[in-house]
């Protein structure tokens, strides 16, 4: 047990030592500070002030304390607002870049702290653009024109020179001044060049004349020469194509004579060769005519028995085509004969059948119906039998209307009536159109009369009149008895 509680003990004490020791690191972290190769580091407390650059140092919190100071190089314009007058009196503009930096001695960057250290980047640029600006100034007014477009590498070294001293009060140095342009609102430095322009402008054109001519001379001497020697050329080129042209004649008769030569044995060796090949050709042609009379021969022997199979072969074709076909035709079409002729049967017994049926019912039909309109016609006879004179009056009255209302008929198509009255006369007026309806009215019976063929006054006679009834018929009284 002691031992398991000393060994607790170790790794705790262990633990303790691990975090503390992490814990220092972690301190020392903080506390430490590097500065880059861009850079420095300017620290101040109760070591006093001290410049790191390039490594680290440990700065130790509320005695001691560090700021940052830029050492990378500074580009900016130099363009004063204002013109500048140079010795001549010419006012000019001018725009510079100029490159700067602070130096990397200690000691300038103690210098650079103490001026710019707790300024911003454009309110230590605008100090060092006033500096700049005033020294371009009085250089620009101790130089000509001339000077400074011809010249501006001098300008520049000028500036370095000169802002050397104000430039190392401050902890910096110029690494670079460049004129970027020099401009004048009077056209000065444009007008500067045209007399130079000119001298060049003539001295260039008497130089191309100069040139021009003796251009022509050589020209000239060169174009005799070419002559010459052209024509001795040709000279030389007549003799040389003359004899060059009578060996080639030489030659060519040469030439001729062996072609001659050759064309004669080449003519006799094609002679005997071409009647060789042709006695070869017609011995060779003969055979080929016994050869094709064979073949010939063996080809209508085949196709003599090509012929009789084919024969044979029609001959099968026909009776197991044709022939069978045609009977399986024939009792095709007898079977269908046959069908149809039963079928037409049927359809006619079916027909008479119906034609009978429908006899018979519209014959009954007809009979019933006869027998039932007779019914009728009796039966209205026994009616008319019955009306008396009443019945009758009523009904010639109540067809009046009827009668009437056709009579009127044309009228109701007539859109407007104009009457003229001359005033003489029973009516006149509308009071003549109802008259002449009412004696057409009254002409009814008389219509009746000329339809009918019959009286009224008849007709009326053969009615009973109102209040008579159907006496009963009289039957015979009994004989008295006889004594």
């Amino acid at each position: 047990m002691a031992s398991v509680g000393f060994s607790n003990g170790v790794l705790v004490v262990t633990a303790l030592m691990v975090v503390a020791t992490l814990m220092l690191l972690t301190v020392f972290a903080r506390l430490y500070r590097k500065a880059g190769p861009h850079e420095a580091l300017v620290v101040y407390g109760f070591r006093g002030t001290r410049i790191v650059k390039g490594r680290g140092t440990v700065i130790f919190p509320m005695i001691e304390n560090w700021h940052e100071l830029s050492l990378e190089l500074m580009s900016f314009d130099v363009a004063p607002q204002q013109d500048l007058y140079t010795r001549q009196g010419v006012a000019v503009t001018v725009e510079a870049v100029a490159q700067i930096k602070v130096k990397s001695d200690p000691e300038s960057i103690l210098t650079a702290a103490e001026q710019f250290l707790t300024k911003t980047d454009a309110e230590r640029e605008g100090l060092i653009r006033l500096v700049m600006e005033g020294h371009l100034r009085g250089i620009i007014g101790q130089l000509t024109v001339e000077e400074i477009v011809k010249q501006p590498e001098m300008v520049g070294d000028r500036m370095r020179a000169t802002c050397a001293d104000d430039m190392n009060k401050m902890g910096l140095e110029v690494i670079s001044f460049t004129i970027k342009e020099v401009r004048d609102k009077n056209e000065y430095i444009t007008n500067m060049g045209r007399p130079d322009i000119a001298r060049i402008k003539r001295d260039a054109d008497v130089a191309a004349a100069e040139a021009e001519r003796d251009t022509a001379i050589k020209r000239a001497e060169a174009q005799r020469a070419a002559a010459v020697a052209k024509a001795q050329a040709d000279q030389e080129r007549v003799m040389a194509e003359t004899l060059s042209q009578a060996k080639q004649a030489e030659a060519q008769r040469d030439l001729d004579i062996k072609k001659a030569s050759y064309l004669e044995t080449v003519k006799k060796q094609q002679a005997q060769a071409d009647k060789a090949y042709e006695i070869q050709t017609n011995v060779m042609q003969q055979q080929v005519v016994a050869e094709q009379v064979k073949v010939e021969q063996v080809q209508k022997e085949q196709q003599i028995k090509v012929q009789d199979a084919e024969i044979q072969r029609r001959e099968r074709e026909l009776i197991a085509t044709v022939l069978k076909q045609a009977e399986i035709e024939r009792k095709r079409i007898e079977t269908l004969a046959e069908a149809e002729k039963q079928r037409l049967i049927a359809e006619a017994e079916g027909h008479a059948d119906a034609t009978r049926t429908q006899g018979q019912a519209e014959a009954e039909i007809i009979f019933k119906k006869g027998e039932a309109e007779a019914k009728a016609m009796n039966v209205k006879a026994e009616a008319y039998q019955e009306w008396n004179q009443a019945a009758v009056v009523d009904r010639l009255i109540s067809g009046l209307p009827d009668v009437v209302r056709a009579l009127a008929a044309p009228l109701a198509n007539v859109d407007r009536i104009t009457i003229v009255s001359t005033g003489d006369g029973e009516a006149a007026g509308m009071n003549k159109i109802t008259g002449d309806l009412t004696k057409m009215a009254a002409q009814i019976p008389a219509l009746f009369e000329t339809l009918s063929g019959m009286q009224m006054s008849e007709l009326f006679a053969k009615i009973r009149t109102i209040g008579e009834k159907n006496a009963p018929p009289a039957t015979p009284s009994p004989a008295a008895p006889q004594s």
